[in-house]
């Protein structure tokens, strides 16, 4: 038996004024893209904000369904709509943002396992890793590379 061990790392900001004014205006779009989430059952609003290589940004919310699990959460909208209409522009950075009844969540918002496995997929067509901004109002936190989000994950080499 080997014991093995993971390091995962990551950047911790207190505040917007601590970012660069390109991750800054992300989180931005993100907090406006989570205003037109559907999800009048969690009613947890989520939005995601996209910057390509090419300097646009692509948007996206969760889109909830009374049929659980038929919605979509807003980092998979986002993806697949970059994806569908820049499919040869690799993705930069992606800031997702959420809201509840109560504002602006306090803790840095996570994407879900689903999302994950989306995003590296991205980062394993373009060949380069993706820069995650998380946004909370006590925190915001940057990742360099799902990887470090999603270690020992699947891939196509896991085929």
């Amino acid at each position: 038996m080997k014991l093995q061990s993971l390091e995962i790392n990551y950047t911790e900001y207190e505040s917007l004024s601590e970012l660069s004014n390109d991750d800054a205006f992300l989180i931005a779009k993100a907090r406006e893209a989570s205003n037109n989430a559907w999800a009048p059952y969690s009613n947890f609003f989520v939005g995601a904000a996209i910057m390509l290589d090419n300097g646009e940004v692509v948007l996206g919310n969760n889109q909830e369904n009374a049929a659980s699990p038929t919605g979509l959460c807003a980092e998979r909208v986002a993806l697949f709509a970059a994806n569908a209409n820049f499919p040869d522009q690799a993705l930069e950075t992606i800031a997702i943002s959420a809201t509840n009844k109560n504002g602006l969540v306090e803790e840095a918002v996570k994407p879900c396992g689903s999302c994950r496995q989306a995003i590296l997929e991205s980062e394993i067509r373009f060949e380069k890793p993706i820069r995650l901004l998380l946004d909370g109002s006590k925190q915001i936190l940057l990742v360099e590379g799902v990887r470090n989000l999603l270690p020992l994950s699947f891939g196509k080499d896991s085929l």
